[in-house]
Formats: C-alpha cells, sequence, structure tokens
C-alpha cells in the first residue's frame, strides 16, 4: 500500500483562513500581557494598551465571516478559547515554580507583577473575550448586504460592528474585574470612548486591508 502524494492529500483549509487563524490566536495570548501599559495616544485618549490585539482580533473575526461565513467565524472565536485558557494554565503553572537563585529579585518582581494577574481578572478577560467577539461577528455578519455592497459598506459595517463589541466588552470587562474594587464609572466611560474611538478610526482600514489580502492570497492559490 503506498503513501498518498501531498497533491492527494485533502485541503482543509485555504491559505486566508489559516494565515487569520494563527494570528488570531496569537493575538488571543499576546491581548492579555500587553493590557498591563497605559498607553497615551494624544492629550486626551488613553487606552490600556491589549485593546491593540483585542483590535485585530475584532477585524480577523470579521475579515473571517466576510470570506468563509458567519458559521466559519463564529468557531474561529470559539477555539480562541484554546490558546487563552492553556495561556493562563502555563502561566499559572510557571509562577508557582521556584524562580532560580540567580535570578535577579527586580526582575521576577517585575515578572510577577505583569504575569501575576488575579483570577478575577482572568475570568473578566475570558468573559469580555468570548461575548464581545461572538457579538461582533453576529452584528457584522447580519449587516452584510443590508446597505450595499463594496468596500465602503464593508468598512461601515466593521465600524458599527466593532464598536458596538466594545462597548460590551469594557461593560463586561470592568465590572467583573473592578466593581466594588473603586468607583468604575470613569474608568468605564474612558475606556468605552476610547474603544469606539479607535473602532471607527482604524477597524475599517485593517478589515478592508485583511479582505483585500485574504482574496489575494486564495486567487492566487486557487490558480
Amino acid at each position: 500500500m503506498t503513501e498518498p502524494t501531498s497533491a492527494a492529500l485533502p485541503r482543509t483549509l485555504s491559505p486566508s483562513l489559516f494565515l487569520f487563524t494563527i494570528i488570531y490566536g496569537g493575538m488571543v495570548v499576546l491581548a492579555g500581557v500587553l493590557g498591563n501599559k497605559q498607553v497615551a495616544l494624544g492629550d486626551w485618549l488613553a487606552v490600556e494598551a491589549g485593546i491593540f490585539p483585542f483590535l485585530i482580533l475584532v477585524a480577523l473575526s470579521s475579515t473571517v465571516s466576510e470570506l468563509h461565513g458567519q458559521s466559519t467565524a463564529n468557531r474561529l472565536v470559539l477555539w480562541g478559547f484554546v490558546p487563552l485558557i492553556l495561556s493562563i494554565m502555563l502561566t499559572a503553572l510557571v509562577l508557582a515554580l521556584p524562580a532560580s537563585p540567580e535570578m535577579q529579585p527586580e526582575r521576577l518582581a517585575a515578572f510577577n507583577t505583569v504575569l501575576g494577574q488575579s483570577p478575577r481578572l482572568m475570568a473578566a478577560g475570558i468573559v469580555a473575550y468570548g461575548t464581545s467577539q461572538f457579538l461582533n461577528v453576529t452584528i457584522f455578519s447580519k449587516l452584510r448586504g443590508r446597505e450595499g455592497s463594496g468596500s465602503a459598506w464593508l468598512a461601515i459595517r466593521g465600524a458599527i460592528a466593532s464598536a458596538l463589541s466594545q462597548i460590551v466588552d469594557t461593560l463586561l470587562f470592568v465590572t467583573i474585574a473592578f466593581y466594588g474594587v473603586f468607583p468604575i464609572a470613569n474608568l468605564m466611560v474612558g475606556q468605552m470612548l476610547a474603544k469606539v474611538a479607535l473602532s471607527i478610526l482604524v477597524i475599517p482600514f485593517v478589515i478592508t486591508g485583511l479582505v483585500a489580502l485574504g482574496r489575494s492570497l486564495d486567487a492566487k492559490d486557487a490558480g
């Protein structure tokens, strides 16, 4: 019995879906790490840096929905829980293991500060991720074909879905993570405005670019 050649093997993922899935998994993990830094965008806007990979997640899930359908995009979001939960488990394991005596105390303290999130923060991240990402895919898909087609409507759909899902993400994350710890109204409003502004100003260009890239990759593969 001969082994099948590579040309005879079934193709399960298009080039665009394969690429976007890999990037998506990386961004799920990276968002939790970068969220430890507050970034100033000019004199009036400040956000936690985790929003940048999270907005890429939003753009990727919308792009996959556009190119491969809503059900595929929902599966992408669902599978995103795997690297998210695995990264939390591995981080907890590393934090629990004793540090080498050769490691400088200040480096160990910095490591523990950055990665030692409380279970409450982790739970907030998981709930906010799943709810907002599924909501983004649903809104983006439902708006398809309502008002027209082309890159302009694609960009508008992306902005609307991203802005609404980011509002829900902020409500969930800030409430679960910080309610009862300190007053959250100012933090919630500030983060919400920042995320909506970035959703409107950035996401349309990212989605249209990713959709164009995905179609180009798949067209070359089909040819």
